[in-house]
């Protein structure tokens, strides 16, 4: 299987300090890659350079044979709207709008009617334990359910890549290992990629594989194999 998303010798800096350097990355569809280390590290900045979110100053980005640094904001923001989903830490749901709204919120900016966007957003609520949620607002339920509705957003869209930032980084173990299951299943059922972020091993356990980022240098298995 063809490697989806790519980094060639990206690097990035913030001012004098380098947040990446020379780092190397692949991932193919399916599978599930945890990018480990600790804070600091670059870890986050390879998620936001992969994702489109900034650019490298250094090296290209390939998604599914497409250089993404060279698209226009346009572009790039298209494919996040699309053909990537995002899982954070704080799940940033929207607080005045129920579940099943924040979760079909995505489709609804891609131009779907209400009516179908909610029935898909209640599969995926159902499907990720959290359908209980669906006429609620997010300050009226706990955080395990909030993140788990954050999950449903995130894969609603049918996204070929999924990129979760420390999803479980606000839970406890108990919730953070059932957010952690039910996505790796859910992206394996879909053919969805997932990079994620972390500096637990226990999260981590739930990954295919593990790359490591310490100063701003990726070690590790880091080509998809």
């Amino acid at each position: 299987m063809t490697v989806l998303l790519e980094a060639r010798g990206v690097g990035k800096a913030y001012g004098p300090t380098p947040a990446l350097v020379d780092a190397e990355f692949g991932i193919r569809p399916g599978e599930v890659v945890a990018v480990m280390g600790p804070s600091g590290s670059g870890k986050s900045t390879l998620l936001h350079c992969l994702a489109g979110i900034v650019r490298p100053d250094a090296g290209t980005v390939m998604y599914d044979g497409r250089e993404l640094t060279a698209l226009s904001d346009a572009a790039r923001s298209a494919l996040r709207r699309g053909d990537f989903g995002f899982v954070f830490q704080f799940g940033r749901l929207v607080p005045e709008l129920t579940c099943v709204e924040n979760v079909a919120l995505p489709l609804r900016l891609n131009g779907e009617r209400r009516r179908p966007a909610e029935a898909k957003a209640r599969e995926w609520l159902e499907r990720l334990e959290a359908d209980g949620a669906a006429g609620r607002r997010p300050g009226e339920i706990s955080g395990g359910q909030a993140q788990r509705v954050a999950v449903a957003r995130a894969l609603v869209t049918a996204p070929r890549v999924v990129f979760a930032d420390e999803p479980t980084g606000a839970l406890d173990s108990l919730n953070g290992e059932r957010v952690m299951r039910l996505l790796g299943d859910a992206a394996r059922d879909t053919g969805a990629a997932v990079v994620l972020v972390t500096h637990e091993a226990r999260v981590a356990a739930y990954s295919d594989r593990e790359v490591v980022v310490r100063d701003g240098r990726v070690r590790g298995l880091t080509g998809a194999r």
